[in-house]
């Protein structure tokens, strides 16, 4: 998932019922701070991230951001589980007509998609893909594969049908980022630069650009005639250099989770939103004229044109969102969206247009229609002209093959449960395809500091039924990188994933790091010290063996890349049951010497919020449970908390909005896919603060 988290709110810490009416048998825990308890886990981290992101030659800085990030696996506050995709999928759509661009927004947009009134077979899906490799760019596949289409009996469909898991929270693309949120509203805006089929970045709302030598200064110039409309296609508007200037400063103004990825890269962001400076003018992005945009960097940052598919980026029609009720400044802004005349993305009608699509209806928890938008700038680049997206809760996991295979969805994944009636059907064997993986990185977290034992939002739901000792007993545990590193140690991933993914793929989403290690690979040689050994990486070296160098020197028993494939994917790098029962012993040891008895007899119990209404979920959950008992011989016990609803889980491990909120002690919904393509992307949001994925372990 590329966004995840979101503003800060309160919460009240509600406790169970069932709470021991007698004085804790433990001695209190130290107190400390988030930031102290961050410090006292990640601080290694920090300091050697810290001193990556002070590097300015891009190839010393992949190398350091490496050693960084074998310091994080080990703190096993997350365990990498899957990226996207990987399972088996039968249906519609044409392969290679979805964006496939490793970071950014860009590979959520569905305006290319070409889908077919009949279910594309393996074998020709096979040869498309190898059309897809031939093919010099985007547009020659697109029109070969039309060609093979049709001589091969498909019928192309003008709709796209699309399950969807969830309706966005807002309809502001700057004042978010989850991707619930983000995924709908790319469809409706254009960027800069957008990446094509091929994945090849290619000019959008920008027709050229110029860097200067060091490329501190980007400066755009701005396609003409490009309309803004409103949801009923009415003109409000052209798009012009300001609206870039007004989409960064109300970006920065709404304080929602984007604004952390230009603190540090453009001039005066830093100082603006932290109120250092109320004047956006001191800001590094400018109107020149009216179809002129210039951003100033603080540093020379060759990665900037892969961030432009973002929408951090998007522009926004300034004189529309000052009529629905907007302002601009940070303190304005915060007491204009209280008043009662804001409606600035609260609904698909009061949002200014400028993509492919325009909503033209949207029922909660039901459908959203996106139809063609009729002023765009490129309707030939168009693949389908209306969007459908059905809702789909998630409590039947065959839904989504079932309305495949009557029509009402183009594509579907499938599940354990699904192979098998697809098998029964008779489709599997001709239709069944593995879809491509991708860079996301979905984790299972450990909260150090729980305090959250019911969801935040009702204090009825996914309640804990944990004794304030056991709480105390957990929460003392988690404190303990060894207590964490058995509890990762003992979870067989395999087992755990194939519960959704089937016996034959458990391995091929299986990813072992954060960052994928051929994410990036070094342009020239680089030398670096690796506990006070200078050691070379020659020109080509992959990320993941500068990684992989550090976890062995430090004796870590994670294997987070194979040299061998060149892939940090398809094995299990970090289940291994004799080295958690090792660290398993020495957390019981520490642990005693601070008072707290850990044994059979008193075991460690943790809870795990579990999507019960889902068989998959509940049976992922289940073959965890049974790992960690297993392996670490009774003495942590899994308790599993029922959230029988998609949205109770989500709001137990998802929608927090901050780790005080978090409802659980092992989190097992939410990752990262990289913005841009720098590994900063995934490890900035490890760093402190309330705009990162330190809350999903607990903290800020």
């Amino acid at each position: 998932m590329k966004k995840l988290l979101a503003i800060v709110l309160a919460l009240a810490m509600v406790l169970p019922m069932v709470l021991s009416a007698s004085a804790a048998q433990y001695p209190a825990l130290e107190e400390m701070d988030d930031q102290q308890l961050y410090d006292e886990n990640l601080g290694e981290f920090y300091d050697m991230y810290m001193e990556a992101l002070e590097c300015m030659d891009v190839d010393q800085r992949y190398a350091l951001e490496a050693l960084a990030e074998a310091k994080l696996l080990q703190t096993s506050v997350l365990l990498p589980t899957t990226s996207n995709y990987g399972n088996y999928a039968i249906g519609r759509t044409v392969p290679k007509t979805a964006n496939g661009t490793l970071w950014g927004n860009d590979s959520d947009r569905q305006y290319s998609i070409l889908a077919t009134k009949e279910i594309i077979k393996a074998a020709d899906r096979d040869a498309l893909k190898a059309m897809w490799m031939e093919a010099p760019d985007a547009a020659t596949y697109v029109a070969e594969a039309k060609a093979y289409l049709a001589d091969n009996g498909y019928t192309l469909e003008d709709e796209y049908k699309y399950p969807s898991s969830s309706d966005p929270q807002t309809w502001d693309a700057l004042n978010t980022y989850l991707q619930a949120d983000s995924r709908p509203l790319v469809q409706l805006c254009d960027g800069l630069m957008m990446y094509d089929l091929k994945n090849t970045q290619q000019f959008a709302l920008a027709e050229s650009y110029e860097a200067n030598e060091d490329m501190t200064v980007f400066t755009f110039k701005i396609r003409q005639g490009v309309k803004w409309v409103d949801s009923q296609g009415r003109e409000i508007g052209e798009v012009t250099a300001d609206d870039f200037v007004a989409g960064m400063q109300h970006m920065l103004d709404c304080q929602a989770g984007l604004e952390w990825l230009v603190d540090g890269l453009i001039v005066g962001a830093a100082e603006y939103m932290y109120g250092e400076t109320t004047d956006f003018a001191d800001v590094g992005v400018k109107a020149l004229d009216e179809y002129t945009l210039e951003y100033t960097l603080c540093d020379s940052t060759p990665y900037f044109l892969t961030m432009l598919g973002y929408n951090i980026f998007f522009p926004m029609n300034r004189a529309y969102f000052l009529s629905q009720g907007g302002a601009f400044g940070v303190d304005e802004f915060a007491a204009a969206k209280e008043s009662a005349s804001y409606k600035y993305g609260t609904s698909p009608d009061t949002i200014a247009y400028n993509g492919p699509f325009l909503v033209k209806s949207f029922t909660e928890k039901n459908t959203i229609v996106f139809e063609a938008n009729p002023t765009y700038y490129n309707p030939d680049i168009l693949g389908v002209h209306t969007l459908t997206w059905k809702y789909d809760d998630g409590t039947d996991n065959t839904k989504t093959y079932k309305d495949m295979v009557a029509g009402d969805i183009t594509n579907a994944g499938l599940n354990t449960a699904t192979m098998e009636i697809a098998k029964a059907d008779g489709l599997f064997d001709e239709y069944a395809y593995v879809s491509e993986t991708d860079a996301t990185a979905f984790v299972e977290w450990l909260n150090i500091d729980r305090k959250a034992y019911a969801n935040y939002n009702d204090p009825n739901v996914a309640v804990s039924t944990h004794t304030e000792d056991q709480q105390l007993l957990a929460q003392a545990a988690m404190r303990n990188v060894h207590f964490r590193r058995a509890v990762h140690y003992s979870i067989d991933r395999a087992t755990m994933v194939a519960q959704r993914k089937g016996e034959d793929l458990k391995y091929n989403s299986m990813i072992n790091a954060y960052v994928p290690g051929n994410f990036v690979y070094l342009s020239k040689d680089v030398t670096v010290e690796i506990n006070g050994e200078s050691v070379t990486f020659p020109a080509g070296t992959a990320y993941g063996t500068i990684r992989q160098a550090q976890l062995e020197a430090d004796g870590s028993h994670i294997k987070s890349f194979d040299e061998e494939t060149g892939l940090g994917t398809g094995f299990d790098g970090w289940y291994n049951p004799e080295v958690a029962v090792a660290e398993l012993e020495i957390a019981i040891a520490e642990l005693a010497e601070q008072g707290y008895e850990i044994s059979a007899e008193n075991p460690v119990r943790l809870d795990i919020a579990s999507f019960t209404g889902n068989d998959s979920f509940k049976n992922q959950d289940q073959a965890t449970k049974q790992s960690i008992e297993e392996v670490l011989g009774g003495v942590v016990i899994v308790d599993i908390v029922p959230c029988e609803t998609q949205m109770d889980w989500l709001n137990a491990t998802y929608y927090p909005n901050t780790g005080d909120e978090m409802n659980f002690d092992i989190g097992n919904n939410g990752g990262w896919g990289p913005d841009y393509g720098d590994p900063k992307s995934y490890l900035d949001t490890m760093l402190p603060g309330a705009n990162g994925m330190s809350k999903s372990f607990g903290l800020f």
